[in-house]
């Protein structure tokens, strides 16, 4: 994975320390906890082999860090268990500083009021 140029110049040694595929995808899925993906999406987006991708997520199944459906994967609602996690916390500062830290209200904010056509009426 890239790093801006910033990064490069004003980190220390320790904190450009590779990322594990495990902390990189934990880091993806917690970045985008609102939303399930496939193995072949994280991968894609990481820029890591889906096979890898898999036996992390796998990896991270069983230490109940990320949730898993069909073919979908998602990132645990247990705050307190990702909080004991201590990759978590490294990849979430990493991604904030290179990305910037989410605004979830901001996208709230601009959220439509209606559902999307896609979704199906319950009612």
């Amino acid at each position: 994975m890239s790093i801006d140029r910033h990064t490069f110049e004003n980190s220390s040694e320790d904190e450009l320390e590779e990322l594990s595929v495990p902390d990189q995808v934990l880091g993806f899925l917690a970045a985008h906890d609102d939303r399930a993906f496939k193995a072949r999406e994280i991968a894609s987006k990481i820029g890591v082999d889906e096979g890898t991708v898999s036996t992390a997520l796998s990896r991270l199944k069983d230490r109940g860090l990320v949730e898993h459906k069909a073919t979908y994967w998602a990132v645990t609602d247990d705050a307190e268990r990702l909080g004991r996690y201590s990759g978590y916390e490294r990849a979430m500062a990493l991604f904030n500083d290179q990305l910037g830290a989410e605004d979830k209200g901001s996208w709230r904010d601009h959220a439509p009021q209606e559902p999307h056509p896609s979704v199906e009426d319950d009612q």
